[in-house]
């Protein structure tokens, strides 16, 4: 199965072509802002890269949020159009689950924390234990997200993931840390190998932090 991986919730843009497990091309560049001017141009140019072709993708899958608003919205909507234009099922996959694959344990009984760094004292976390979520995502304060990690940990050793697991090493000095400014492309793709397609979803767990001007408000 030849499947198109795509991120642009956080602060990276990744594209990857993936054939079962093994990657054809991917690329993946650091970028507050500019996504939407980015992530085409680098699809276009990975699956060339991949020398595949568009017509050869059997499925297009997209992290789906937590994350910023604008960026999960611009790949939502590239990955749709995208699966229109193919006639190609699209997968979504969650944000936090995606980060949960970089830590080294991921997958092999290990426990891991994705989180991310949600502005305004909150989080984004989440739990996984053996590939299988241990809790839904949520939106939590530091102190929160603490306890619920004490409570699943319950002692053993475990991994933070993500733009968040900085604001928590306080609070688990001894767990093992990976920064990242996202998702990899290639982890969406495996994932997305092993789930049936349906509609792609943005997942919010917060309104947005830009509001309307008074002005614009209904009387």
């Amino acid at each position: 199965m030849i499947v198109l991986g795509l991120d642009t919730c956080l602060n990276a843009c990744s594209v990857a072509v993936l054939d079962g497990e093994r990657v054809l091309a991917s690329a993946r560049e650091v970028m507050a802002r500019g996504h939407q001017e980015r992530l085409a141009p680098m699809a276009r140019d990975v699956v060339a890269e991949a020398g595949v072709g568009f017509d050869a993708l059997d499925r297009i899958a997209t992290t789906v949020g937590p994350g910023s608003f604008t960026g999960l919205r611009v790949g939502v909507a590239f990955a749709k159009g995208l699966a229109l234009a193919l006639d190609r099922p699209s997968v979504g996959i969650g944000t936090l689950e995606a980060l949960a694959q970089q830590a080294p344990s991921a997958g092999k009984g290990g426990l891991v924390f994705p989180a991310i760094d949600a502005r305004r004292g909150q989080l984004y976390l989440q739990a996984f234990e053996d590939g299988r979520a241990l809790m839904a995502p949520d939106a939590v304060t530091a102190e929160v997200a603490a306890a619920r990690i004490a409570e699943l940990s319950q002692g053993r050793p475990f991994t933070l993931v993500g733009s968040g697991a900085p604001l928590l090493s306080d609070f688990a000095p001894s767990a093992a840390v990976i920064e990242t400014e996202g998702a990899d492309a290639r982890d969406v793709a495996r994932l997305a190998q092993a789930r049936a397609p349906g509609p792609l979803k943005p997942l919010y767990l917060r309104a947005p932090d830009a509001k309307l001007p008074a002005s614009a408000l209904p009387a």
